[in-house]
């Protein structure tokens, strides 16, 4: 446990010393004002950058590490996740009654003695589908 602490205690300082030589041109000075960044400026960010995201890292690994320390020695309890129950399914009323083939069969024999007595005519002017007062698209596309 010890170990675990010194290293997040190391990590934090790795971050601020990565922090400081991100500012430190600026700081110092040793970077002029408007105008662009030196070598050593270029230099001292990126580095600073590099060891402040490795610090971060090893920061936040050494915290969960402690905190499951702290969680199998019991100092710490764990909440249990609250289970949400899951909705009940909704009640679907019953679909209504289907109607059988008969009168299915009823109900459409109209509609297909109609249809039959349209095809079978022979009175079309120009072998258009449709007389509507308006030529049809198939008259449309014989025309072209």
């Amino acid at each position: 446990m010890i170990r675990k602490f010194v290293g997040a205690v190391a990590s934090t300082l790795a971050v601020l010393a990565g922090l400081w030589l991100m500012i430190a041109p600026w700081a110092l000075g040793s970077q002029p004002e408007n105008r662009d960044w030196t070598d050593i400026t270029t230099t001292e960010f990126w580095t600073g950058l590099g060891v402040a995201v490795v610090g971060l890292a090893g920061a936040i690994s050494f915290a969960l590490a402690i905190y499951e320390e702290l969680v199998v020695r019991g100092a710490v309890v764990v909440k249990p996740r609250r289970v949400e129950p899951e909705p009940e399914p909704e009640i679907v009323p019953a679909a209504p009654p289907q109607a059988s083939s008969a009168e299915l069969a009823a109900l459409l024999a109209p509609l297909v003695e109609a249809l039959r007595e349209d095809m079978n005519r022979t009175d079309r002017a120009g072998g258009e589908h449709r007389q509507n007062g308006r030529t049809t698209l198939v008259g449309m596309e014989e025309n072209r």
